[in-house]
């Protein structure tokens, strides 16, 4: 491959191992493998001014001001999911916390009482009665951490069915323009995983009510004991949650960044096991290419973990360092106030268990609230998602279309996809669809036939002009309604991984499912005698990677979609290249089935190259660049020699001329 200024480094991707160099100390470069299959650094800008999530600004006082938000958060999570659950954790956890306190100040009398004067034996019996307090308090608590294990986890998988519910449900109700948007695609990316944080949440939290009231009840015995404990608690502690804290900063900061290249990487594997690529991975050799490609992306995302790991081994001895002064320092004052008979030995005792007690609870709750912290940034990145969604959401209600229309004219629509070319895919366009006929688009491709019936569908919305069904504009009406009159068979169309009879009937879902639509359906496709070759007729399951699947050959796929068209009956019946996996027999049979259709009053709008099948069309529509170039019948095309008869006669002469001998 030959080498030119700045592609040096591309054309050697394809020969060498595609290991990335680093850049600098921390940040991994861009990788051979990035360059040459995706274009570049799969990597998502960050940078402080663009993000809007203030959480990313982490640190000890964002931690205590921001708990009782977090805190709310999670109950309201649990609250739409579960109430009764929610309840019975909030009341385990305040119960756990009580008794917490009652057990430190029953230890204290405990340790009061064996300390104190007179024989062991009267010691003792004064003590039994706290001694089974204690007990008592222990059991009430088990029984309590139960009821609270017993309750989350009948939270934790409905607080995350609902938010994925939610995710799901208005991903599916955005503008197609939406899905299609670089920016919006990335959203559904980051967001999918807020369900598993919001299940994850609620463990987090009730972690933090059960420390959070654990440590008030130690640091209230240990203010009864000597006020000047309490500081020297909270110094032991602080150093763990800035450690904390600034690490789960940085994973979240590094995990948005490499979303994308987790996803390129993730396809790359994919591809490996993916069974239409299958034959060509095999026949071409393609498997050690993108084994290679992979090992390079993900060395590459080892880079970054190794990156994140050292830096969080260093916080962590900064850390540790600073906890074990602050300990020494707790313990000296403890002793000094000890040898200086300001406490009691009793007391003292007591204290040593009050500060590991709230040591423990303060390091769970930081603990908790870090991880409460991490997870409330990817719920955050759901609640966005709901937010840009409902903006981007295919809009409910509308102007009624008229019930009989005679027909849908296009005036002056231009249209461009975002970022694409400067020439528009539709430019000015003024033309009219009769309806009850059959309407063929013709055009090379790019001349912006699909995009004119994408328009038509309401998927997407003209940037200027107007489409008008007898004068009601398409812009203002019920896109319900809209959706309710076409039937559309993209050349592309989905084949659903699911049974032949649901392959058929999701032309309409929301209908009966009944055996005569159905029947009727696959006679007006002709596609009765695939069904009848399936080994389980129309409940085989069409998905080959699953046991007892079964897979269709193209033509097949072909008459079953056009099966779901004719069960969505819709007004307005659009079929891009309906034959073009099938013979030609089938082909005419295919046609007729067409001509049927629009001579029951069906409108069909046909998108097809090949030219002899619009012969039996009552209006053709030439588009070239985008633009209007000729309309007319057949005959009327053929007889001024425009571009519809040159395409024509082009197509002919493959039939007509003779093929030269070899040799």
């Amino acid at each position: 491959m030959a080498k030119s200024q700045g592609s040096g480094r591309r054309g050697k991707a394809l020969r060498s191992d595609g290991r990335g160099k680093r850049r600098g100390e921390d940040t991994p470069e861009v990788s051979e493998s990035e360059q040459l299959l995706f274009g570049g650094p799969l990597r998502y800008d960050m940078g402080w001014s663009q993000h809007q999530n203030a959480f990313l600004e982490l640190n000890v006082r964002a931690m205590v001001t921001r708990l009782p938000a977090l805190l709310g958060s999670s109950f309201r999570l649990a609250w739409q999911a579960d109430r009764r659950a929610a309840r019975i954790v909030l009341a385990a956890e305040a119960g756990r916390g009580a008794a917490q306190a009652v057990s430190l100040l029953a230890m204290n009398s405990v340790l009061g009482r064996l300390i104190s004067g007179g024989a062991i034996g009267d010691r003792l019996r004064g003590a039994v009665p706290v001694l089974t307090t204690l007990a008592a308090v222990t059991l009430f608590s088990a029984l309590l951490r139960a009821a609270s294990t017993y309750a989350t986890g009948r939270l934790e998988p409905k607080v995350e069915r609902v938010a994925t519910e939610r995710y799901l449900e208005r991903a599916a109700a955005v503008e197609l323009s939406a899905i299609e948007d670089h920016a919006f695609h990335k959203l559904l990316d980051t967001a999918q995983y807020g369900a598993g944080s919001a299940r994850r949440m609620i463990s987090y939290a009730t972690r933090a009510v059960n420390a959070l009231i654990s440590l008030v009840a130690a640091a209230g015995v240990l203010t009864v004991l000597h006020p000047a404990l309490l500081p020297l608690l909270v110094t032991m502690t602080l150093p763990s949650a800035w450690s904390a804290l600034t690490n789960a900063r940085r994973r979240y900061e590094s995990w948005h960044t490499w979303v994308q290249h987790a996803r390129a990487g993730q396809l790359i594997s994919g591809l490996l096991t993916e069974p239409a690529a299958a034959p060509e991975i095999r026949v071409h050799g393609v498997g050690p290419f993108l084994l290679r490609h992979f090992r390079a992306m993900a060395e590459t995302a080892e880079g970054e973990q190794a990156r994140l790991a050292r830096l969080a081994a260093r916080t962590g001895l900064i850390a540790g360092a600073w906890t074990g002064l602050a300990t020494v320092a707790t313990y000296a004052t403890l002793g000094g106030l000890l040898l200086g008979g300001a406490m009691a030995l009793s007391v003292a005792g007591t204290a040593v268990i009050a500060i590991r007690t709230g040591s423990s609870s303060l390091d769970n709750m930081v603990l908790a609230v870090n991880s409460l912290h991490e997870e409330a940034l990817f719920v955050g990145d759901l609640q966005k998602l709901y937010v840009e969604a409902a903006q981007r959401a295919i809009p409910v209600g509308g102007a009624p279309l008229p019930e009989d229309p005679r027909e849908i004219r296009f005036e002056n629509v231009t249209f461009s996809y975002p970022g694409e070319s400067a020439r528009p895919a539709l430019d000015d366009v003024t033309l009219t669809l009769p309806l009850g006929r059959i309407v063929a688009l013709v055009g090379e491709n790019g001349s912006g036939k699909t995009t004119l019936v994408k328009l038509l569908a309401g998927l997407y919305k003209p940037d200027g002009g107007r489409i008008l069904w007898d004068g009601v504009d398409a812009a203002t009406a019920d896109r319900h309604q809209l959706a309710e009159r076409v039937a559309m068979l993209a050349q592309d169309f989905k084949r659903w991984p699911f049974t032949a009879r649901v392959n058929v009937a999701v032309g309409r879902s929301s209908a009966p499912l009944t055996e005569e639509r159905l029947a009727e359906s696959l006679t007006e496709a002709g596609a009765e005698e695939v069904v009848e070759d399936l080994p389980r007729g129309l409940d085989t399951l069409l998905a080959r990677n699953f046991s007892g699947g079964h897979e269709l050959s193209g033509g097949q796929w072909q008459r079953l979609g056009i099966a779901r068209a004719a069960y969505r009956r819709g007004r307005i019946l659009v079929v891009d290249e309906p034959t073009a996996a099938l013979d030609a027999r089938a082909e005419l049979e295919v046609f007729e089935k067409i001509r049927a259709l629009a001579s029951a009053g069906q409108t069909v709008v046909l998108i097809t190259h090949r030219l002899a099948s619009v012969r039996h069309a009552d209006l053709v529509h030439v588009l070239e660049q985008g633009r209007l170039a000729e309309s007319g019948t057949p005959e009327e095309l053929l007889a001024s020699g425009g571009i519809y008869a040159e395409l024509y006669s082009l197509q002919a002469e493959q039939f007509t001329t003779p093929v030269p001998k070899a040799g």
